[in-house]
């Protein structure tokens, strides 16, 4: 839990410069991603550099990374003997069904941020806000309450999460509004993510299953990143119960 908030710090630590940056100078914090390396290293250089080998080790899990996304890895599958198939293709569809449900709530409301973009109430610098923000909200579902996780996937955890391995390409949709080689490298690098985890999923599902990887039992998990926010997520569940009895 220490290291995971550590790597919050620092997303955080990088969506503030990336604020401070905007409000000295909108237009020169967007002309620091379309300046060529050979002229400088600035620091938006260096964050596109972290999201890239961010992606990458998504691409090629290291032995280190969350089981959240090391679950897919075949080193990571302990089989539960004798799994019903049939529970398990039940599991398959129903959180298929879940999944492309979130897709499609998610790409609406970018289609809403787009929309924006092409009306000229917003540009490119706020582009690039939005998707700084985004990179933060993605620790603040890991480690403190997930949306998606309560109205939508309604998993056990991140380490159970059939989407955990969207977040990039949730992360960089913004990016595909603006046409320059670091944009577009980063949301089409987020789309091989996604690419590859849904392959993933589709070939080896028993991988990604309580009920058939002895991993993802809440005893072997390893990770702790629910300790948080399972509090958060029961606190917010009663309030809209008790809101809901009261209506």
């Amino acid at each position: 839990m220490r290291f995971y908030f550590l790597k919050f710090a620092f997303r955080l630590t990088a969506f503030g410069i990336m604020i401070w940056l905007y409000i000295k100078d909108k237009h020169k914090f967007y002309e620091y991603t379309t300046t060529n390396i050979s002229d400088g290293i600035n620091f938006m250089h260096l964050m596109w550099a972290v999201f890239m080998i961010l992606m990458l080790l998504h691409l090629i899990p290291p032995k280190f990374i969350s089981m959240g996304g090391g679950k897919k890895r075949a080193v990571n599958f302990k089989m539960i003997p004798n799994y019903s198939e049939a529970e398990l293709y039940k599991f398959i569809h129903n959180e298929n069904v879940k999944a492309w449900r979130s897709m499609l709530a998610w790409l609406a409301g970018n289609a809403v941020i787009g929309a924006l973009y092409f009306l000229k109430l917003i540009g490119n610098p706020e582009l690039l806000l939005i998707t700084g923000f985004y990179f933060i909200s993605d620790y603040v579902c890991i480690l403190i309450f997930c949306p998606f996780q309560i109205f939508g996937q309604k998993d056990r955890c991140c380490v159970n999460c059939r989407i955990y391995d969207w977040g990039h390409f949730f992360m960089f949709t913004p990016m595909l509004f603006i046409r320059t080689f670091y944009s577009w490298s980063l949301f089409f690098m987020g789309a091989a993510v996604i690419i590859h985890w849904e392959y993933m999923w589709t070939k080896y599902p028993e991988r990604f299953w309580f009920g058939s990887n002895q991993t993802l039992s809440c005893a072997n998990c390893k990770d702790k990143t629910c300790a948080i926010k399972k509090d958060v997520t029961k606190q917010f569940k009663n309030l809209l119960k008790n809101k809901k009895q009261i209506s």
